[in-house]
């Protein structure tokens, strides 16, 4: 991943803003139909991926088969090659945190890897992009908060220890996913980075399935409905309406607003598989949203400061 800095982004207005809201929505449906389905994690993302792939994809010939051509070719291979990299992040973070959930509690694996924001914090600033103070601010509070509305208890056994870190190796692999993704949408459209995305995604997962002898077939029909639910709306309102706001939010600001998915699941659990909140969860959910504010108002603010004077044309240096 190169360290330059993306593209200027245009105004974030209203349409992006309800995108945001459905995409909050729609993936805080995901961790209660994964639980609800009886089947392997791993083997319910490469399905998620692979079917959200072979819906997207005769659009993408059809409509976008000029732009996957300039993919190919010349300077728009590097373009190319974010989409790709970017689905293999996709499928690390689901190889990681997924079995991270097997191995540690649930609420251990949401929590650590809603550590993700820190890690897109250090990777703008790699970047050469300097996030503003009430920005790193907002993140601690917002992951706080998450920590607090899961009920996190990192385990002290080999076994929870394994699964905390690959919690965390996660996280870390969903901020590489998103960052991969902001630089592709700055130019490629929704519709050809998701398709390559999580096409790439969804060949890697099944790979690691058949050698890992993680069975893919035999499911219930109530597990195949959980499924299709996954791809509808985790992955196509979800992920997709996430990445379509990448042209327009920065990665950072979608890593903290993606830390809403943890009481959403919350809320659903509750009213469908009767899981209790924790004793924690309406401070945490506090502490969380008042996090979000000040990522997204310090985002704001940062973005409304003027620019540099621009260099007179008849100063600047011949090109």
């Amino acid at each position: 991943m190169s360290s330059a800095a993306p593209h200027p982004r245009p105004p974030v207005d209203p349409l992006t803003v309800g995108v945001l809201a459905i995409a909050v929505a729609s993936v805080s449906s995901s961790a209660p139909l994964i639980a609800f389905a009886a089947a392997p994690a791993l083997a319910v993302a490469a399905w998620r991926n692979l079917l959200s792939a072979a819906v997207l994809v005769p659009f993408t010939l059809v409509r976008r088969r000029a732009e996957l051509r300039t993919l190919t070719v010349g300077a728009g291979r590097r373009e190319g090659w974010y989409c790709v990299l970017s689905g293999v992040a996709l499928a690390a973070h689901f190889a990681t945190w997924m079995p991270s959930a097997q191995l540690t509690s649930v609420a251990a694996a949401t929590a650590l890897g809603a550590t993700q924001p820190v890690w897109q914090g250090l990777i703008a600033r790699w970047q050469g992009r300097r996030l503003p103070y009430a920005v790193w601010v907002g993140i601690g509070l917002a992951v706080t908060g998450a920590v607090l509305a899961t009920g996190a208890d990192v385990g002290v056994s080999g076994r929870a220890f394994a699964g905390d870190l690959l919690a965390v190796v996660g996280g870390m692999f969903a901020a590489v996913y998103t960052a991969f993704g902001e630089r592709a949408r700055a130019t490629i459209s929704t519709a050809t980075y998701t398709t390559i995305c999580y096409g790439v995604c969804a060949v890697i997962l099944l790979v690691v399935c058949l050698v890992g002898g993680v069975r893919l077939h035999g499911y219930g029909t109530s597990t195949w409905l959980a499924i299709a639910g996954l791809v509808v709306g985790a992955q196509l309102l979800g992920h997709s309406m996430f990445n379509h706001a990448l042209r327009r939010v920065s990665a950072t600001t979608i890593s903290v607003l993606i830390l809403l998915e943890a009481p959403g699941a919350a809320l659903i659990a509750w009213a469908w598989l009767g899981q209790l909140p924790r004793p924690f969860a309406l401070p945490g959910l506090a502490l969380l949203l008042a996090g979000v504010a000040v990522v997204v108002l310090g985002g704001a603010r940062a973005g409304r400061r003027p620019a540099p004077p621009a260099v007179p044309a008849d100063a600047a240096p011949p090109s």
